[in-house]
C-alpha cells in the first residue's frame, strides 16, 4: 500500500523505526543524564554557588542588563526592517545604475561579521576622529548586516511571486511604485514572515556579542556574576540562568510572530488565490482594481 507522497512502510520497516526510535531517546536520555552528573560531581549545584541568585539587589542588575538587551534589539530590529526594504526597492530597481551599487552595498554588509563590524566601529571610528558609543556600535553593526539580510529574504520573496502579479499591477493602471507597494511588497513579506521572523531572532542572540565592547548588556551582566570568587565562581549557574533567560525571549518572540501572522492570514485585506470563477474579488489587484473602477469587477458588466 502506498500513499501519494510516499510508500506507506511495511512491518519491517516499522518495527526498524521503533527501535531506531527507542535508541535515539535513550541516547538523548544518557546525555542529558551524564551532563547532570558532570554539574553534581564538580559541585554546580551547590547552595554557594546560587546563594549569589537570593538577593534583589542582583535580579535588579540581571533585569538592568536585560533592558539594555531589549532596548538595542528593539532598536536594531525596526532599523533592520527599515533597512531591509530599502535595499530591497533598490535590489529590484530597473534602473542598472541604482540596482548594480545597492547589490554591492547588499553583498559587503552580508559579508562583514556583525562582531568585527562593532569593533570597528567602538575601536577603529576613534582613530580617525569619530567616537561612539557601545550602544550606538551594537545598534548600527546590527541594522547593517541583518537589514542586508532582509533584504535578500524580501528580494527573494518579490521574485517569487506569478509573474501575473505585476503584470496584472500594470494592466489596472498602475506605476512601478504603485504595483511594489500594493501588490509585490505586501504579499512577498507574507511569504517570508518565517524567513522575517527568523532573522529577528538571530538579531536578538547578536545583541549578546557586545559585551566584548564593553556594552553593558544580558551576557556583561551574566559574565560578571560569574566571576565572582565569594560565591566560588558560579559561571555555570549564571550561564544556566542568562540562557534560560534568552531561550524565554526567543520563545516569546516566536510566540508574538506565529499570532502576527496567523491574524494576517486571517485579515479581510490579506490576498487569496483567485479561483478564476469570475466572482467576487479575491487578490489585493483585484481589490485595487474596484477601488479604481478597472476591469470586471467594476459593476459596469454584471
Amino acid at each position: 500500500m502506498s500513499s501519494v507522497l510516499y510508500d506507506v512502510p511495511g512491518p519491517r520497516a516499522r518495527l526498524r523505526n521503533r527501535v531506531l526510535g527507542v535508541v535515539t531517546i535513550l541516547v538523548v536520555l544518557a546525555l542529558i543524564g551524564l551532563t547532570v552528573w558532570r554539574l553534581y560531581a564538580t559541585g554546580q549545584f551547590t547552595a554557594q554557588k546560587w546563594s549569589i541568585f537570593g538577593y534583589t539587589a542582583i535580579w535588579m542588575r540581571i533585569l538592568d542588563g536585560l533592558w539594555h538587551t531589549l532596548s538595542a534589539f528593539i532598536v536594531a530590529g525596526v532599523g533592520a526592517l527599515i533597512l531591509g526594504f530599502i535595499l530591497a526597492v533598490g535590489r529590484l530597481s530597473d534602473h542598472a545604475w541604482i540596482r548594480v551599487p545597492v547589490g554591492w552595498i547588499v553583498e559587503i554588509l552580508r559579508a562583514i561579521p556583525v562582531l568585527i563590524f562593532m569593533m570597528l566601529m567602538y575601536y577603529g571610528l576613534p582613530t580617525v576622529g569619530i567616537k561612539v558609543t557601545p550602544y550606538v556600535a551594537v545598534v548600527v553593526a546590527l541594522i547593517a548586516y541583518n537589514g542586508s539580510v532582509l533584504a535578500e529574504a524580501i528580494r527573494a520573496g518579490v521574485e517569487s511571486l506569478p509573474r501575473g502579479q505585476k503584470e496584472a499591477g500594470y494592466a489596472i493602471g498602475l506605476r512601478k511604485n504603485g504595483v511594489m507597494r500594493l501588490i509585490l511588497l505586501p504579499q512577498a513579506v507574507r511569504a517570508m514572515m518565517p524567513v522575517i521572523i527568523s532573522q529577528l531572532v538571530v538579531a536578538l542572540k547578536d545583541t549578546a556579542l557586545g559585551f566584548i565592547i564593553t556594552y553593558p548588556e544580558l551576557l556583561y551582566v551574566i559574565k560578571l556574576l560569574g566571576t565572582q570568587i565569594q560565591y566560588g565562581s558560579p559561571l555555570v549557574p549564571a550561564a544556566i540562568v542568562g540562557g534560560s533567560i534568552y531561550v524565554a525571549l526567543c520563545l516569546l518572540l516566536s510566540y508574538v510572530a506565529y499570532r502576527v501572522e496567523k491574524r494576517m492570514r486571517r485579515s479581510p485585506k490579506a490576498p487569496h488565490l483567485d479561483p478564476g470563477d469570475g466572482g467576487d474579488p479575491t487578490t489585493a489587484t483585484e481589490r485595487i482594481a474596484v477601488r479604481r473602477g478597472l476591469g470586471k469587477f467594476d459593476g459596469r458588466q454584471a
